[in-house]
């Protein structure tokens, strides 16, 4: 199955499609920074990174027909003007590319629609321009008319939604807010998944259900205790039980309460293995070198070991104070390395970030999460598959 992406930044999204199977036919990036990290990976023959056919273009200049038909179309328009850390313009915002997104479907007509961006999409202040969004999906070929603005344009698109009654290109479209703890990857990372399929295939989808809970990994940590057995934390060195948890954990422990799914993925279980960067500075693991510097802030104090990490955040112009930082057991902390934090958004040890490192965590702070777009897209491909042999019966 062919996909095409936009805004691909350093492949999360697009590594994740491809281990789902599907096949890139069309990479469109304009960043050269990040382009240059996909380069360099297929430089080095790296997965599937070595096919990708990457280009270095403003999607603008795209004439997007010569995909007509393909499977998948993905991509996560840049997130800074919905973005909580941002200047929160919204669709006033130079950088905001869901007009094209909207263009790339009305030409392309695939089969299923992926967009991911940021909560911050979902605030009331943007409910509005949301829903337009939203219905510029379901029916991308009724398009702005000249000089009509955007609020009339929404109203058509609701009257035609209401209507009930429509014969051109067509999405059946859902979203959800859904956080990257709950599919194993080991950050508490929340972004919103739009997804779309064509109304002529009658396909029926829902988002999968989480495969990992935060009751499991307390269970595994303070009932049975296998997660500090796990990684041979002697008891005298193990944290007291948060005072805020001991009735769930008790709720636990009695079987008052349901656990579902597997553990969360903790920043110690992501960094298992990785030597000491402060101490072996010379260690040979790429993209594993100590950078100084970090802080505690206001509201910004880094993320537990035994929890999985907070968002990692990229910023206009380099690590936001505060941020992306690791808080060790003796309560200091550090910076997390870009290998480090390449685990923490499951991007495989061989792929390997160009470019500094704060240009290197500009990249991953903008990063989907390869496991969550490999789940996803993996069940999207499932149905598809589904839809061509339920066909094929009824032929």
């Amino acid at each position: 199955m062919r996909s095409v992406e936009l805004f691909v930044g350093a492949g999360g999204l697009a590594m994740g499609i491809s281990n789902a199977g599907f096949r890139h036919v069309g990479l469109y990036e304009w960043d050269r920074y990040a382009c240059d990290t996909i380069r360099f990976n297929k430089e080095r023959n790296v997965g599937p990174v070595r096919d990708w056919p990457i280009y270095q273009l403003d999607v603008r200049s795209v004439d997007f027909t010569q995909y007509r038909g393909i499977e998948l179309l993905a991509g996560g328009p840049p997130c800074q003007p919905f973005s909580l850390g941002g200047k929160h313009r919204g669709r006033e915002d130079h950088r905001n590319m869901f007009p094209e997104m909207i263009r790339a479907v009305r030409e392309i007509q695939p089969k299923v629609v992926l967009i991911e961006n940021v909560k911050g999409l979902l605030r009331e202040s943007f409910a509005k321009y949301f829903e337009y969004i939203l219905l510029q999906i379901c029916y991308p070929e009724i398009v702005p008319k000249e000089n009509e603005d955007w609020t009339d344009h929404l109203s058509r698109l609701e009257q035609q939604h209401t209507k009930g009654r429509y014969h051109g290109l067509s999405y059946r479209v859902v979203f959800r807010l859904l956080n990257a703890a709950d599919y194993g990857v080991p950050q508490k990372r929340e972004r919103v998944f739009i997804v779309g399929f064509r109304s002529d295939l009658n396909i029926e989808w829902s988002f999968p259900n989480p495969t990992h809970s935060f009751d499991a990994l307390l269970y595994d940590q303070w009932v049975t205790g296998e997660y500090w057995e796990r990684h041979r934390v002697a008891k005298k060195h193990r944290p007291d039980i948060p005072d805020k948890l001991k009735k769930r954990i008790e709720s636990l422990r009695m079987g008052l309460r349901l656990i579902q799914g597997a553990p969360w993925v903790t920043v110690r279980d992501a960094i298992s293995g990785l030597p000491d960067p402060e101490s072996e500075q010379d260690c040979g693991v790429p993209n594993h070198r100590f950078n100084p510097g970090a802080r505690v802030y206001p509201g910004h104090t880094g993320s537990p070991l035994d929890e999985p990490a907070k968002t990692l955040k990229a910023g206009d112009h380099g690590v936001p104070g505060g941020e992306n930082m690791l808080v060790k057991p003796d309560g200091t902390v550090r910076y997390f390395t870009v290998r480090e934090s390449a685990r923490l958004q499951t991007f495989p040890d061989e792929y390997v970030f160009s470019g500094s490192w704060t240009e290197s965590m500009r990249q991953l702070g903008n990063a989907v999460p390869v496991r969550l777009a490999h789940f996803i897209t993996k069940d999207i491909r499932t149905r598809l598959e589904w839809s061509v042999a339920d066909a094929g019966k009824a032929v």
